[in-house]
Order: structure tokens, then sequence, then C-alpha cells
């Protein structure tokens, strides 16, 4: 049996400085926004040399039908321009791709809807472009409806949804047109835990049927839960294919291998979010006498400091905070400013934000730490995931000789025990 999608020797090369507009414009507004730029910017001296950039390198694969496949990598691996190619969406610079099935695409907040069309237009749109008669998406319209949990705006233009609205439909839609690949980026970051938690039971329904996805997700744990094997990109190549467990297990590895430090300069570090602005400097962790450690008994509090300056962006941040994740992405929790001060919410334009972690007492393990900033509670400044990683140690915490290991979870549990 063939393959549904087979990709050979692909290829995808930007070229950052190109003239894109100016020559082999597609579009009116191509045209007039690079007639415009020219208006503006006859001061500015042309840049003679273009850097080349390739998102993705040789990369090949098989999926068979009915594999969930995740896909692994760092921010800039690659992972997004790949399913954009394999939802046509953009056009590989070299090799080929083959997909025996029809496609449906959830890559990111906007594509694939038009904003001018109500919900019930482009549910029958999408139904459309995937070859399915009126009869059929009628079948499935009051489900998709349900499960989006858009009723009272199903008539309303999208471009007015929530960017949770609009993605509750736009996954519903993807997921219940019975496409027989679907292609999932990571979107479902944007809707709330229960949303994303009907949203996986979905997908697995949609995998249990015998069709085909393909996952791009940060979330390890999902990953595990959902797929049988993975792809790992590093630098738009595809480095490991393998069991889903042995992947995460790498990508772990390579996140942490720069990070075993309790000190990380984070001026140019590869983990920051795209359009991130490099606010943030520096990130130390040390143990309660102030030495610097990446190592840290049960129980032990751990003090990280977040370093930013402002200068550079002249704006006023708001807060600060972190998230904590085991070494199989599985993540503890958080905390931030607005969670242990009251408003106004403002920070000075430079200096450090001490967080004094005490609770939950960790089993012992690897543990990483992502940080950010920002200028409200909803917009991101600077963002740079697991830029340092602290271990745990085994402590008789419970004084009955008993020591937790790794395979007993992330946190260490109070409980009183009584026999009766």
């Amino acid at each position: 049996m063939k393959p549904i999608i087979s990709v050979r020797n692909l290829s995808k090369k930007y070229i950052i400085g190109e003239n894109i507009h100016g020559r082999g414009a597609r579009t009116f507004r191509d045209i007039f926004d690079y007639k415009t730029k020219r208006l503006f910017r006859r001061d500015v001296k042309r840049s003679k040399k273009n850097t080349t950039i390739w998102a993705l390198k040789d990369v090949s694969f098989d999926v068979n039908q009915g594999e969930v496949v995740g896909i692994i990598g760092r921010n800039g691996a690659g992972k997004s321009t790949l399913l954009k190619i394999l939802s046509r969406i953009t056009e590989p610079t070299e090799g080929e791709v083959t997909m025996r099935g029809r496609v449906a695409s959830l890559l990111e907040v906007g594509t694939g809807f038009s904003g001018e069309l109500t919900g019930r237009e482009n549910i029958f749109l999408n139904g459309s472009i995937l070859g399915m008669k009126k009869r059929e998406i009628r079948q499935k319209f009051d489900e998709i409806v349900a499960f989006a949990e858009v009723e009272k705006f199903i008539d309303t233009p999208v471009k007015r949804y929530s960017s949770g609205m609009y993605v509750r439909l736009a996954f519903a839609v993807a997921a219940h047109l019975e496409p027989e690949i679907l292609l999932v980026d990571e979107v479902l970051a944007v809707g709330d835990a229960g949303f994303q938690k009907k949203c996986l039971g979905k997908l697995d329904q949609v995998a249990s049927e015998g069709r085909t996805v393909l996952l791009v997700s940060h979330n390890m744990a999902v990953l595990q839960g959902l797929c049988s094997r993975s792809f790992l990109l590093s630098f738009g190549q595809l480095v490991l294919s393998g069991l889903t467990q042995h992947v995460v297990s790498e990508y772990i590895r390579q996140m942490t291998s720069n990070s075993g430090s309790s000190v990380a300069l984070t001026e140019d570090h590869p983990n920051r979010l795209p359009r991130m602005q490099s606010v943030i400097h520096k990130v130390t962790i040390q143990n309660e006498k102030g030495d610097y450690t990446d190592d840290f008994e049960q129980k032990e509090p751990i003090i990280l400091i977040v370093y930013y300056d402002t200068a550079r962006i002249g704006q006023t941040l708001a807060g600060a905070g972190f998230i904590l994740e085991s070494a199989g992405g599985v993540r503890v929790g958080g905390f931030n400013t607005y969670m242990g001060m009251e408003p106004p919410h403002k920070l000075p334009s430079r200096g450090g934000v001490r967080f004094v972690i005490r609770e939950p007492s960790l089993t012992p393990g690897r543990y990483m730490l992502t940080v950010s900033v920002g200028a409200h509670q909803n917009y991101l400044v600077d963002k740079i995931e697991r830029v340092l990683t602290f271990n745990v140690r085994a402590l008789d915490i419970y004084g009955t000789g008993y020591l937790l290991a790794p395979e007993d979870g992330v946190v260490a549990m109070k409980c009183d025990v009584f026999v009766e």
C-alpha cells in the first residue's frame, strides 16, 4: 500500500532583502505596496547583498494512512514551512510532495477563512474546497457549530469573532468535514483549557477512524499521548524520525544542552520566540545562600531572577513571569508579577524581577524554565523558552526512608494516612 503522504528531497529557500514585490508581483496590492515603499524610501540605499536562508533542506519522509505523526523542533526549525507546503499554501523551491487524499489544514488564525463571510458561509466554503457536496456539509453542519460553541454568532462575519471563537470554528470545520489528511499547527494554544481538551479528544477520534494527522506542537505531553511516531526538525533538516518517546528525549536533550548552567546571557538566545524584542538580557538561578547553581534538593527554594532593559524599545513593562516544565514537557505551573503584586502594574525601565519558588515540592529530575516580560497581561514583549534547566535531588522529605523518583510524577503529594 502506498504512503498517503510522500515527501522527497523537499527544500524551501527564502532570500532576505530580495525585492519580491518589484519583480514578479502577482496582485494589484503587491504592486501598490511596492510603489508606496519606493515613494517613501528613495533616500535609503538599496542593499546589494541578499541573504539566503533555507527554511527546509532535503527533507524526505513517508506517512502511512491512519498514522498520527508529531513534528517537533525549535522555533525556526521549519515546522510551519513544512505544513504550509503540504497544504499547498507555499510552493517548494526543490523536491516533490505527493498527497493521496483530501487535505484540511489548521495552521494559524486567519488561514482558510474569509473575514467578510459569516461563520455559516465559511463552513460551506471550506467544505466545497474539500470537494464535498452541500448535502454532505449540511449533515455535519449542526455538529460543527455545536462543537465550536458559536451558535449565537454563526451568521456574523468571522472578522468580528474573537481569536478564541475563530480558532474554535476553524478547528471544528477542519476536524468534522472528514478529510483524509489533517494538518494542525500550534493554533490550539489560543483556546481555553476546556476547548483544548475537547480538541485533543477529537484528534484521537479522527485517528481512530483511520484518518491521517500531522501535528506540530511544543507540548511534549500532548505529542506523546497522541503520536506513535514523530519527526525532529533542526535548522530546516530532518535529523531524527522514530518513536515519539525517543524523538522527544532527543529534542529535550538538544533544548537543554546549552542550558546546563545557572546563568544565561540572552541577548541573542536561540529560544527567543519570533517577533519578540530583545528586552531580557540575562536570567539566573541560585539558592537561598546566593550561590549560582542548577542543582537543588527537594523542598529547597529556587531563586529565579529575570534581568531586563527597555532602553532600546522605549516602552514601559507591566510585568514578568515564568513557566516551569518537567524534562518530559509536562507543565508544572507558573507565576507572574500580576499574581504577586497589586495594581497598578509597572516595572522600572531596567532592573531585575526576583522570584523565590518554594512550592510545590518537586520530585527528583530535570526541569526547564521559560521566562517572559510584557506590556500588560495579554501582550508579551519578550519571551524565551526553556532558557535554563535545573536538577532536583531526592531527599527523605517524608521522614520514612521512602525516596521519590521521576516516575512518581512531578510534585510531591502531601497526604495524611490512617489505617482503620
